[in-house]
């Protein structure tokens, strides 16, 4: 009897991991804080116009609220326009003024990011 009690409860761990392994590799999983919830995106400026545009490939995005956490560090930095795609490890930007690359990269690295390149 007490080896189908282990078992049993052995049966739900396992669920309840694999449970929790297809939500965060679906990108709905609670890290970086994110706690399961949906984060709520800042809307990024409207640019009067467009001088640059550039790519930035990025390490580290594990999931939506990860990329999230990012979108809005950008969206946050005047004279940008930015969206980021996890898919790809990247985030697009549309420049309405000089934004210096060192400022990019040390908003997504001061987040627990790292910036692999910058075209």
């Amino acid at each position: 009897m007490p080896d189908i009690i282990i078992v049993i409860i052995l049966v739900l761990i396992l669920f309840f991991a694999a449970k929790s392994s297809v939500a965060h590799f679906k990108g709905e999983g609670a890290c970086c804080g994110g706690g399961g919830s949906k984060l709520k995106l800042l809307k990024p400026g409207k640019l009067d116009k467009v001088i640059a545009e550039k790519t930035v490939h990025i390490e580290g995005m594990m999931c939506d609220h990860c990329a999230g956490r990012i979108h809005n560090a950008l969206n946050s930095i005047d004279g940008i326009n930015a969206k980021v795609i996890r898919s790809k490890d990247k985030a697009v930007i549309k420049y309405g003024k000089t934004v210096d690359d060192e400022k990019i990269r040390t908003v997504i690295t001061e987040l627990g990011y790292k910036v692999t390149s910058i075209e």
